[in-house]
Order: structure tokens, then C-alpha cells, then sequence
């Protein structure tokens, strides 16, 4: 089974957690935040039903496949401290989601497709595989093609720079006090499961799917 196509509206609105990014998800949670079906439920989870929503928000927030969270689980468990951290900062450190919080793009999937279509560079070599790690000091840049140059720029002038949601994980390039194109991002640091953006779940509250 490959990554989530449904709809990303009833995701939102399952989990209570603004998900998926794009317009129509957002105004769906807006709308109705009750979660979907014929009737609205509310009931209080239990510490299993905790664990598998937080599981699933990882799931979707990221764009991951089963097999490839269990790896990042596995990879989190096999280092000291908390495994749950170290989950985090393994999703951090997807490319997608790096060049998303870089305000390259508008939501995780159009980023996920601009890297798919090999629209990014990492470190001067072309790359199309999302799930990519970014280490501290790699350089994105977007391909110098004119045609996507116009697609990108409209969307980084009107991102807030390299701090998306407070974030200090990517910013743009500034030597000497001064900014370069804000086509190109720099990672200036590692990881660290505070500067993570997935929103929390509100505990207590479920529905079906």
C-alpha cells in the first residue's frame, strides 16, 4: 500500500488535528470539526486508542508508509534516550518535510511532488526521492530553470523566510547581514524534537473513519 490519496478532509476531522494542509482539508476541520459519519461520537480513548491516533497523525502528517515508519521506529529504538524524540527528528529530517519548512512550498505534498519531479537540488546533485535525509549544512536549491523559478517564487515571497511556525530548523542563506535568492535554503542545524510541527491530538475525543 502506498502513501494516503483519499480524502484528506475526513483524515482532519478523524483526528482533530489540522493534518493535511491544503485548503479544502483546513475548511472541512473548520466547518465541521466533529468527526465524520452520520453521527457525531465522542468518547474517551483508551491508553491503545491514544497510541494509534498519535501513530496515524505521524503517518499522514509525513506522508509515510507503514513499512517505512516501523524502519524509522526501528532506527529511533536502536539509539539511547527517548524513542519517541528520535522518531521525531528521523520525520524532521525527510527531505519533503525540510523543503516545506523551508517555505519552498505551500503544504508537505506539494513539496513531496516538486521532489518527486525533480525540481530541488541537494548539495548541487538533482534528487528525487522525498524521504531523503537532510544534514546540518546541506544546501537546497531549486533547479535554475526559469519556468520554475515563476511557480517558486510567488510561494517563498509569500512564505515568512526560513522560519515557518517559529522553526530554526532551515533558514535562508544571509551572508554578511545581507539575503541571497530565497531560492536556495541552507539546514543550519540538527534536529531536535522541539522544533517538530505535527500538531498535537487532543486527548479524550475519537470517531471512526
Amino acid at each position: 500500500m502506498g502513501r494516503y490519496t483519499g480524502p484528506k478532509g475526513r483524515i482532519n476531522r478523524r483526528l482533530s488535528a489540522m493534518v493535511f494542509e491544503n485548503a479544502g482539508a483546513v475548511r472541512a476541520l473548520e466547518k465541521r470539526p466533529n468527526p465524520p459519519g452520520m453521527a457525531e461520537r465522542r468518547r474517551k480513548l483508551s491508553v491503545f486508542g491514544m497510541a494509534l491516533a498519535d501513530k496515524q497523525k505521524i503517518k499522514y502528517y509525513y506522508g509515510l508508509r507503514e513499512a517505512q515508519l516501523r524502519r524509522y521506529f526501528d532506527m529511533a529504538r536502536a539509539q539511547k534516550g527517548n524513542t519517541g524524540e528520535h522518531l521525531l527528528v528521523q520525520c524532521e529530517r525527510r527531505l519533503d518535510n525540510v523543503v516545506r519548512r523551508a517555505g519552498f512550498t505551500a503544504t508537505r505534498l506539494q513539496a513531496r511532488q516538486g521532489v518527486v519531479h525533480r525540481h530541488f537540488q541537494l548539495n548541487g546533485k538533482t534528487v528525487d526521492k522525498p524521504s531523503i535525509f537532510v544534514n546540518p549544512g546541506d544546501v537546497i536549491t531549486l533547479r535554475n530553470r526559469p519556468n520554475l523559478k515563476t511557480v517558486y517564487r510567488d510561494l517563498v515571497d509569500g512564505s515568512s523566510g526560513g522560519f515557518l511556525f517559529g522553526v530554526r530548523l532551515v533558514a535562508f542563506t544571509v551572508p554578511s547581514g545581507r539575503r541571497l535568492s530565497p531560492l536556495t535554503g541552507r539546514h543550519c542545524s540538527s534536529s531536535r524534537s522541539a522544533d517538530r510541527t505535527v500538531p498535537r491530538f487532543p486527548r479524550g475525543r475519537s470517531g471512526r473513519a
